[in-house]
């Protein structure tokens, strides 16, 4: 089963969604880091449930525990093992669902590859899982402190806003309730939001992220090219279903000459539409990306289901859920990019 992300710098994580913690171990990082615990936490903060009302009202406070590796605020250069207590489950929500498949969930595709399954929450499956890789990319944002990565959401459900990625800065996005830095289409998706939620239906959407002071030379030719590491981790997210960087797929409608970035007359790239990455490694320019989420799956309308025996029922998915998680998945996003580029780095 992959529990492990990265080759030098690793995580290996653990913990099911109702479980009573979820953890994770942070192997690689070299010895003498001093770690800023505050931003950390803040760091964690940030995909933490219950944060808004327009998020699951489950609520988990998130404190993070580390409980090796780090000594007077520094690492020893062993692993860094942490966790995050679980004290907000209610798993009774999910008892009518441990021989039902809901639509949308991974409960098929996990009883069908393991004969069984944590039925509470999605168990492993779960995006609580997350939190894990928020808590270890926060980390390992600090090999190199000079890189800021900056998420954003550019659009939710049918609302999307056009984004200069020049004047995108993590307090504007922070200011919003949906992490959207405009504040026009910030009123326009909290009400696609919310009318979503009285409808009982969820919304999908599209994360921006802009890199900023990216070392030249990242990345490796063939299989570890940057860009191709950085779409492994973003579509590992759950609910991610689609990646980009550069030009993306417009890309696909352009020439040759309007897509190359061309040099001036001193040497210097006069575009970015390449993304800060070329033959898979950072040329020094910012790297831009954008990430594609599907709707929620659960959602309480009713909806045809099937058994395990194959029957096909029809049910409601009560619980605490998130008409949308895009606006918490912008520090996913980060935290996913921190530990790709952390990693190359080393």
């Amino acid at each position: 089963m992959g529990n492990t992300f990265g080759k030098r710098l690793q995580l290996h994580t653990w913990g099911e969604s109702h479980g009573s913690r979820i953890g994770g171990i942070l192997e690689g990082m070299p010895a003498g880091i001093t770690l800023d615990l505050e931003k950390i936490q803040a760091f964690c903060d940030r995909r933490k449930p219950g944060q808004s009302e327009l998020s699951t009202p489950r609520k988990e406070s998130d404190i993070l525990h580390i409980s090796s590796g780090v000594f007077e605020g520094k690492t020893t250069g062993m692993p860094i093992s942490f966790h995050f207590e679980n004290t907000n489950t209610k798993s009774e929500d999910y008892d009518k669902f441990k021989n039902v498949f809901r639509p949308g969930h991974a409960d098929q595709t996990y009883h069908q590859k393991y004969g069984n399954r944590d039925h509470r929450g999605g168990g492993r499956s779960s995006a609580r899982e997350t939190a894990n890789w928020v808590a270890a990319g926060a980390i390992a944002s600090h090999l190199l402190p000079e890189v800021k990565a900056v998420a954003f959401v550019e659009q939710i459900g049918a609302v999307k806003v056009d984004v200069d990625l020049k004047s995108v800065h993590k307090d504007l996005v922070e200011q919003s309730i949906v992490r959207c830095p405009d504040s026009a289409g910030t009123m326009k998706m909290v009400k696609s939001i919310e009318s979503a939620r009285l409808e009982g239906d969820s919304l999908g959407g599209v994360i921006g992220c802009v890199v900023r002071n990216v070392p030249a030379s990242l990345g490796d030719p063939v299989f570890d090219k940057l860009h191709a590491r950085l779409g492994f981790a973003m579509l590992a997210i759950n609910a991610v279903k689609g990646f980009e960087y550069g030009a993306g797929f417009s890309a696909a409608a352009m020439k040759g000459s309007a897509h190359n970035d061309l040099f001036d007359e001193h040497g210097m790239l006069v575009e970015n539409r390449s993304g800060g990455v070329i033959g898979g490694i950072s040329n020094g320019h910012e790297i831009h990306f954008r990430v594609a989420f599907k709707p929620v799956a659960s959602i309480s309308k009713t909806q045809k289901m099937a058994n395990a025996e194959g029957t096909g029922v029809s049910a409601q998915v009560k619980g605490r859920h998130d008409p949308c998680v895009v606006p918490r998945a912008v520090p996913i996003v980060e935290a996913m990019t921190y530990l790709v580029l952390a990693d190359l780095w080393l």
